[in-house]
């Protein structure tokens, strides 16, 4: 029974449960068990009780949506889990001892009663549970999803196991949701190498954490996480790739490590005064109503639009708050984690640096949901090429990259015009070095020729003589 069992806050005491239990036993509805021990820990009378009918296969419990709750629960693996030593009553504080078994519980469906059993995590996992409160699991949960999963989805509160154990990555419980990305890591060579070697090569928590789960396009976190690992990667693409920053700034990990994939621009729209990407509130879908409206044939946003929506955004008064921020990036999670060893990653710049480059036919306006993840309208992709874009689209040139061909016409002409003119002036001056000679040795005798016999140096040597 993977859900029925989740842990629940502790309301009723040990004394009155086993005060009841005791009395169930002295009936003799249940004889004194001796379980055998699993880490030197062996069960209560109590626990003993509860297992000698849970322990049974094939107990189960028809639910009213028609779902079969399974209510096996094997002793062996609870005496090997995390939680041995934890007492059933700490947990099912509901349970009425008089009437558990022999009335019947109105259980609507797995996922009501995983929503009732909830909070009973908070009790002993305080800290985790609070992480998870700010997940983007958790938010989807308060804006009503039935998928988003609680405790119970990911760890088995009968089985758990320490994280620090590894198992087989087909056991990962994120595969459960997400199965196609799962797919993909399985195949990738990070997902290659954790079956090979295990631990050593990171799994979903690693990168995405594993209670305070971000949407991954939100902010630059996973980026973080890759250089959290490969910390000398800025330092060796320095070796051969012009302005590293700026490329580790506008371009994710995987539009490079995952040379299969399909690649787009991602025009994030950002708050330069926060200093993150913008989000949309919660019940005032206020981007895709701008967006709609300024697309109503679905052709794609134009640069007009664009700075439209710009306008919009930047109503409260504080100038450039909101701007455009441009990224490179594959099109899916599956793609993002089809990851290869690094000797088969892109480093042709003219993968991205010509003309009709594929990586910038798709381009997409993006905004962060009320839940982190990234609600997107598309982009003509006119727009990177377009000179009345660049007022909204910054940060995200580079010659020959957008194909603008005027501003590319203008910077070689900048590049050119301060290279030329001083050189240009040093060889005039050097050609015309001996006429400037003459001239002015000219200049010198007309000079002194003007001054005449009155000049005060004649007045100074006619007194020296009177003397």
């Amino acid at each position: 029974m993977k859900n029925l069992l989740a842990l629940g806050s502790m309301n009723m005491s040990r004394r009155k449960w086993r005060g009841l239990l005791a009395g169930i036993l002295a009936l003799g509805l249940a004889a004194p068990l001796t379980i055998a021990r699993a880490a030197d820990v062996e069960l209560s009378k109590e626990d003993a009780a509860c297992l000698k009918c849970h322990d049974k296969e094939g107990e189960a419990k028809k639910l009213e949506n028609g779902e079969v709750l399974s209510l096996h629960i094997s002793t062996k693996a609870y005496l090997e889990s995390r939680h041995n030593e934890t007492s059933c009553e700490d947990c099912h504080d509901s349970i009425d001892a008089k009437t558990h078994g022999k009335t019947k519980a109105v259980i609507k469906s797995k996922r009501e009663y995983s929503l009732g059993m909830k909070d009973s995590c908070l009790t002993c996992h305080k800290k985790p549970a609070t992480q998870y409160q700010d997940s983007v699991h958790a938010t989807m949960i308060k804006e009503g999803s039935d998928k988003a999963p609680l405790c119970s989805n990911c760890h088995n509160p009968h089985t758990v196991k320490s994280v620090k154990l590894v198992t087989p990555i087909a056991e990962t419980p994120c595969a459960s949701c997400h199965e196609d990305i799962f797919k993909a890591y399985s195949g990738d060579v990070h997902g290659l190498e954790r079956a090979a070697k295990g631990k050593i090569a990171p799994l979903c928590s690693d990168c995405h954490k594993a209670h305070d789960v971000k949407a991954a396009s939100l902010g630059d976190g996973v980026k973080d996480a890759c250089i959290a690992c490969h910390k000398d990667a800025v330092a060796e693409h320095k070796d051969w790739l012009p302005n590293t920053e700026r490329h580790f700034a506008a371009i994710s990990c995987p539009a490079c490590h995952a040379p299969t994939a399909h690649r787009r621009v991602n025009l994030r729209l950002y708050d330069g005064k926060a200093g993150q990407q913008v989000s949309e509130k919660s019940g005032v879908p206020q981007f895709e109503r701008l967006a709609q409206a300024a697309d109503t044939k679905n052709v794609g946003l134009d640069e007009r639009a664009l700075w439209s929506m710009l306008k919009e955004f930047n109503q409260d008064g504080v100038d450039n708050k909101t701007t455009l921020r441009g990224r490179l990036e594959v099109r899916s999670g599956a793609e993002a984690h089809q990851l290869s060893e690094k000797s088969k990653a892109i480093k042709d710049c003219k993968t991205c640096h010509q003309a009709g480059a594929a990586a910038f036919q798709s381009v997409s306006l993006t905004i962060a949901g009320p839940d982190g993840r990234p609600l997107r309208h598309g982009v003509q992709k006119d727009v990177l090429s377009s000179l009345t874009s660049m007022g909204s689209v910054r940060g995200f040139y580079a010659i020959g990259a957008t194909r603008i061909k005027l501003l590319d016409y203008l910077l070689v002409l900048v590049l050119v015009g301060s290279i030329s003119v001083p050189l240009v002036h040093m060889t005039v001056k050097w050609m015309f070095r001996r006429v400037r000679a003459k001239v002015e040795a000219e200049r010198r005798a007309a000079a002194s020729a003007s001054a005449g016999p009155d000049s005060p140096g004649d007045r100074r040597a006619s007194d020296d003589a009177s003397r």
